[in-house]
């Protein structure tokens, strides 16, 4: 298997990495478990939403998932 080399890539990679759940992968946006959906940015940074309101930008995808786990 080759390594992640695009943003989205590496998203799936870290989702899987900590066990969180996809539920539905529509290229830009990423739903998970727990109401959270994932927008992708251009500039490198991962939209945190939940419910349609914004939680938080990140650009650690560690800090989004242990985020996403510890809700």
């Amino acid at each position: 298997m080759n390594p992640p080399q695009t943003p989205h890539e590496w998203l799936l990679f870290a989702l899987n990495d900590f066990g969180i759940a996809l539920v539905s992968d529509n290229g830009r946006f990423v739903e998970v478990e727990k109401d959270y959906t994932i927008e992708i940015e251009q500039n490198g940074v991962y939209k945190l939403i939940w419910k349609g309101k914004v939680v938080a930008p990140f650009q650690d995808l560690a800090e989004l998932c242990h985020f996403i786990q510890m809700s």
